[in-house]
């Protein structure tokens, strides 16, 4: 047997590689089915997909959630939104560890028990905050609006001039919001008379 050179060796690898390559080809099919049979199912298999909006940054990147049972089982961009076209950073692709943590005694994800589900209210003077109902928050946030608007409406101001303003309140939009609800909540606060109107992505 004769000495085998670097060049022939090199031949040799890429006949071969060519070779396995056609006979890959030769048989898609075959292989396809082998490959199917072998995969394991889809974990997102039977989820309900809804669209949100990143919380954190300003650049208001679409996301995918897909939900089993009430439980937030994949969490991934949104390749048909605009800002993203589907990537994410690490930081939005984490937002999956708000809602669940990895359980290294089961080796599977359970809900983060530190996460806050429910509104909590700190009352002047004391020191913890404690669990309160969406109702009673959302009716409190209506009443003290109301009460520092009307403690700080100016209807006209020192040169005479109609204003109907409140100079006590404002009103600072996120990147969580999309253009729908931006657009409701600044004729909201134009309807209050919020001239203070701001958006995370300017600060």
């Amino acid at each position: 047997m004769r000495d085998v050179s670097r060049r022939d060796f090199l031949k040799i690898s890429g006949a071969a590689f060519a070779a396995s390559s056609v006979a890959g080809c030769l048989h898609p099919s075959v292989s396809a089915a082998a490959e199917a049979d072998n995969a394991p199912p889809l974990r997102i298999r039977g989820a309900t997909e809804t669209t949100t909006v990143c919380c954190y940054c300003s650049v208001g990147c679409g996301a995918i959630c897909s939900v089993v049972d009430g439980q937030l089982i994949n969490f991934e961009g949104d390749p048909d939104h605009p800002s993203n076209e589907g990537g994410m950073c690490s930081k939005g692709v984490a937002q999956f560890n708000v809602i669940n943590v990895y359980d290294p005694v089961t080796g599977e994800m359970k809900p983060n028990p530190a996460r806050i589900t429910t509104p909590k209210y700190r009352a002047p003077g004391a020191l913890e905050f404690k669990d309160v109902t969406w109702e009673w928050a959302v009716a409190e946030i209506a009443k003290r609006v109301k009460a520092t608007r009307d403690a700080t409406f100016e209807a006209v101001n020192a040169n005479g001039v109609t204003v109907n303003r409140t100079n006590g309140i404002a009103s600072l939009g996120g990147a969580a919001l999309d253009n729908e609800e931006c657009h409701v909540l600044s004729k909201f606060a134009r309807a209050l008379g919020i001239v203070y109107l701001e958006h995370q992505a300017r600060l």
